[in-house]
């Protein structure tokens, strides 16, 4: 059996999670501006303009619905994601660094005509969300995006 100081311990972490929980539940989903189905349509067509590459950003998991995650390329920031939701950008070839809030940043050495996908994981804490970028292969890439919806 659990000490009296384990019983509180497990009991403190059990509160905090429901906390957590409910927060999430009563605060409901994040909302971001949205793209037209068109625009969304035509980014999911996967093909980069003549001397581009096509960067996208997608954060396809429903864990820290009520946060909007902000997303920077090369110190701008291009939008804030919320579940189920993209941000596709069009880049010259060459190093982009990608951040947002959390764990640090991601480089991606982007090459002409190719796509790049990034899952932005997020991380739930104590007090507030954070997220993990992680370049994914392009079968990967593609489901998750196919899954979200493109945001302004």
């Amino acid at each position: 059996m659990f000490h009296k100081k384990g019983r509180d311990s497990v009991l403190k972490k059990f509160i905090i999670a429901t906390s957590l929980t409910l927060s999430v539940l009563v605060t409901g989903c994040a909302s971001v501006p949205m793209a037209s189905p068109q625009a969304d349509t035509t980014a999911k067509a996967y093909r980069a303009a003549p001397g581009q590459a096509n960067i996208y950003v997608y954060r396809n998991e429903t864990l820290g619905a009520a946060l909007k995650m902000p997303v920077t390329l090369d110190g701008a920031q291009v939008g804030e994601t919320a579940s189920k939701t993209y941000i596709y950008r069009q880049v010259n070839p060459g190093s982009h660094v990608l951040t947002s809030q959390g764990e640090g940043s991601l480089t991606v050495n982007a090459q002409a005509g190719q796509n790049y996908f990034v899952w932005q994981e997020v991380k739930m804490g104590m007090i507030s969300g954070g997220s993990k970028l992680q370049l994914v292969d392009e079968s990967t890439g593609k489901a998750g995006v196919d899954e979200c919806k493109l945001v302004q």
